[in-house]
C-alpha cells in the first residue's frame, strides 16, 4: 500500500480546524508536515489549536510534525520558510493552502453594502493572495524536481452563493487559480487542484445550522480529519496528473479512494479562524 513516508508537506493554517485535520490525515500516512499558522502555545489549557499542539498530534499519529509560526501576509517570511525546507529536507512534495480568516466582525448573512469594506481585504489577502504567494514559493522547489502537488482549499461557494459576496469571489478565484496554475505547471510534472471540503462538524457550524444561518444537512457533516484523509489519498495517487486543474468535492473523492471517517466518530471541534500575527 502506498504511503507518505519520507514525503514533505506544508499545510498553511495548519492548526485551525480543517488545517489541523489535514495535518492529522497526512500524519496517519507517515508524512513530515510543516504546520504553519500564527497560533502558538501560551501555557493555557485552551491551547489545543496551536502549531505546537498540532505538530505533537502529527508525531503521535505516525508522522513528523514541524511547527512554524508564519504570517501568510509576510512575503519574505513565506519565501524564507520554503528556502529552509529546501535546505533542511531537500524536497517538497505537497502544499495545502488552507489559511483563511473568518470575518471580523462576523458579516455572514448580511448584504455586501452593509459590511465594512475591510471585509474584502480580509478575505482576499488571506484567502486568495496568500495562497498565490505560497504556491509560487512551492513551485520554485517542485518544478526543478519535476514532481509535486498543490491543493487549494475551496468550497461550493466558488460556484453558488454562500455566506457573502466577498467569500464567493475569493473561492471562485481560488478555483480559477488552481486551474490556471495547473495549466502552467503541467509540463513540469506538478499538479494543482481545488478541494471542496463540504460541511465540517465544528462547535460553530452546528449552532449556525440550528439557528438557520447556514442551510445544510447536519447529518452529512464531516470531521476535519476526514478531509485530511482525502488530501492524503490525493497525495498518494500515482495518477494525480489526471486531476490537475480540477475542482473536487471530498464526499465524491471518498467514494473513489474509499477512505472513511475516523473511528470512533470525533466530537465537534472548536471553531477557530486564522489568527493575526500582530
Amino acid at each position: 500500500m502506498a504511503d507518505l513516508k519520507n514525503k514533505v508537506a506544508v499545510v498553511t493554517g495548519g492548526s485551525r480546524v480543517i488545517g489541523r485535520g489535514i495535518a492529522e490525515g497526512l500524519a496517519e500516512a507517515g508524512a513530515c508536515v510543516y504546520v504553519t499558522d500564527c497560533s502558538v502555545d501560551t501555557g493555557s489549557d485552551t491551547d489545543a489549536l496551536t502549531i505546537q499542539a498540532t505538530a505533537r498530534q502529527v508525531d503521535q499519529l505516525g508522522g513528523r510534525g514541524v511547527p512554524v509560526r508564519l504570517d501568510p501576509h509576510d512575503d519574505d517570511a513565506v519565501a524564507q520558510l520554503f528556502a529552509q525546507i529546501d535546505k533542511t529536507e531537500g524536497r517538497l512534495d505537497l502544499l495545502v493552502n488552507g489559511a483563511y480568516q473568518i470575518p471580523d466582525p462576523d458579516t455572514w448573512g448580511s448584504g455586501f453594502w452593509e459590511a465594512p469594506l475591510s471585509l474584502w481585504d480580509q478575505q482576499c489577502q488571506t484567502g486568495l493572495r496568500s495562497a498565490y504567494v505560497a504556491a509560487a514559493a512551492a513551485a520554485r522547489l517542485m518544478v526543478p524536481a519535476r514532481r509535486g502537488l498543490i491543493i487549494n482549499i475551496s468550497s461550493r461557494g466558488a460556484s453558488e452563493y454562500m455566506l457573502n459576496t466577498a467569500y464567493g469571489v475569493v473561492k471562485a478565484g481560488v478555483d480559477r487559480m488552481a486551474r490556471d496554475m495547473a495549466h502552467e505547471l503541467a509540463a513540469h510534472g506538478v499538479s494543482v487542484l481545488a478541494l471542496w471540503p463540504g460541511l465540517i462538524s465544528t462547535q460553530a457550524v452546528l449552532p449556525a445550522l440550528a439557528a438557520g444561518r447556514l442551510e445544510a444537512d447536519s447529518d452529512k457533516a464531516h470531521s476535519p480529519r476526514f478531509i485530511g484523509r482525502c488530501v492524503a489519498a490525493l497525495a498518494m495517487d500515482p495518477d494525480i496528473a489526471e486531476k490537475t486543474g480540477g475542482s473536487f468535492q471530498v464526499a465524491e473523492l471518498a467514494r473513489e479512494y474509499r477512505f472513511r471517517e475516523p473511528e470512533p466518530d470525533p466530537q465537534p471541534v472548536p471553531a477557530a479562524g486564522f489568527m493575526n500575527c500582530d
